[in-house]
C-alpha cells in the first residue's frame, strides 16, 4: 500500500505543480536524489556496508559525461547514461576490490574509512584541478538529448527521472526477493553461519557493492544535466552524508524508505528556508528533527506506518495462515 500510494503522488505531481516550476525542479530534484539513496539502502540496509562514500559514485560519473559533452560535444541519452553507469560500476568494483575482497574479513570501520577518505580525496582532488573547473566546478553542461529531442527543465526531464527511479526501484526489488537476496537476508542475520555454508559473503557484498556504485552513477548524470553544473561538493563526504541520512530518515532495509526520507527531507529544507523566521536557523531545526527521529524511531518514518516484521521480503513457499518468520 505504501509503494502504490507513493507511485501515485510522483505519477501526478507534474500535474498539481505546471503552474510552480520551482517546485516541479525540487520534485525532480527529489527523484534523483532517491536513486542514490536507495543505492546506499542496498549497500547498508541489506548488505550491512557502511559507505560514507555513496557520493563519490554520484560525482565521478557526472563529471566524465560532463567531459564528454564539452569536449567531444556528445550528450546522447543512450550513450551518456550508461557510459555513467559503467564508471559507476567500474568504480565501485576498484574500491570492492581493496575494501571487501582482502585475504581477511573487513571490518564496519575499515570500510566506512576507506569509502570516506575515498570521497574526501576525489573533492580535494577537483577542487584544485583547473582542467575540471577546480572549485567552481563544471557549469553549462549539454542538455541531455534523444535524437532531436531535448530533455530540458519541466515536465519532460521529471518524467525522465521518473522512469529512471522507476525502473532502479523495481530492478533492486526483484534482486531482493531472488535467491541473491535471500544470501543477503542470510548474511544480516549470522553473516559467520553463512560463510560456514561455503557461501562466499564478500562476493555478494562486492557484487551489491558494485550495483549500487552503477546506479549512483546514473543518479550523477541525471543530476548534473538536470542542475547544468557539478562541482567538488557532489561527490565528497557532505553529500555522503546526507544519503545516510535520507535513508535512516525514512526506514534502512526497505527501498521505499529511501524515497520516502529524500522526499521529506527536500521539502522540509525547502520550506524552512523560506520561513523569513527561521531562515537563518532552518539548518538546526532541521538537524533536531533528524536526529529526534532517529532516535525514537529507528525505523524510519516508515517505521511508524508499517511493522518491522513486514518491512523485509519473505522468501519461499509457506502454509496459508502462517506468518513470516
Amino acid at each position: 500500500m505504501v509503494e502504490l500510494a507513493v507511485l501515485a503522488v510522483l505519477i501526478v505531481a507534474p500535474f498539481t505543480l505546471g503552474d510552480h516550476p520551482e517546485l516541479l525542479t525540487l520534485f525532480t530534484n527529489v527523484l534523483i536524489l532517491s536513486i542514490l539513496a536507495i543505492g546506499f539502502d542496498l549497500c547498508w540496509g541489506y548488505s550491512g556496508i557502511m559507505s560514507f562514500g555513496q557520493a563519490l559514485f554520484f560525482g565521478v560519473p557526472a563529471y566524465v559525461i560532463a567531459l564528454v559533452g564539452r569536449d567531444l560535444d556528445f550528450s546522447h541519452i543512450w550513450g551518456t547514461l550508461p557510459l555513467a553507469m559503467l564508471v559507476g560500476l567500474l568504480l565501485a568494483l576498484a574500491f570492492a576490490a581493496f575494501l571487501l575482497l582482502g585475504r581477511k574479513t573487513p571490518t564496519q570501520i575499515f570500510i566506512a574509512l576507506g569509502t570516506l577518505t575515498g570521497a574526501y580525496a576525489a573533492e580535494r582532488l577537483v577542487s584544485g584541478w583547473q582542467y575540471v573547473g577546480a572549485g567552481n566546478g563544471l557549469s553549462s553542461i549539454k542538455l541531455l538529448q534523444a535524437g532531436s529531442f531535448e530533455f530540458v527543465e519541466g515536465v519532460p526531464f521529471y518524467f525522465l527521472a521518473f522512469g529512471c527511479l522507476l525502473a532502479v526501484y523495481l530492478t533492486s526489488r526483484y534482486l531482493m526477493r531472488s535467491q541473491m537476496g535471500l544470501v543477503l537476508a542470510g548474511m544480516r542475520q549470522n553473516e559467520e553461519r553463512l560463510s560456514f555454508f561455503g557461501y562466499r559473503v564478500q562476493l555478494y557484498k562486492a557484487a551489491v557493492f558494485a550495483f549500487a556504485g552503477m546506479i549512483s552513477g546514473l543518479a550523477g548524470a541525471l543530476y548534473s544535466y538536470h542542475q547544468g553544473f557539478i562541482g567538488p561538493g557532489n561527490m565528497g563526504p557532505g553529500l555522503s552524508t546526507m544519503a545516510v541520512i535520507y535513508c535512516l530518515f525514512g526506514g534502512s532495509g526497505t527501498l521505499i524508505g529511501p524515497i520516502i526520507g529524500t522526499a521529506s527531507i527536500e521539502i522540509l529544507s525547502y520550506v524552512l528556508a523560506d520561513i523569513s523566521i527561521v531562515k537563518r536557523f532552518w539548518p538546526v531545526i532541521l538537524g533536531l528533527v533528524l536526529l529526534l527521529v532517529v532516535t525514537f524511531q529507528p525505523g524510519g518514518i516508515l517505521g511508524m506506518f508499517v511493522p518491522s516484521r513486514e518491512r523485509f521480503f519473505s522468501y519461499g513457499w509457506r502454509p496459508k495462515g502462517r506468518p513470516p518468520e
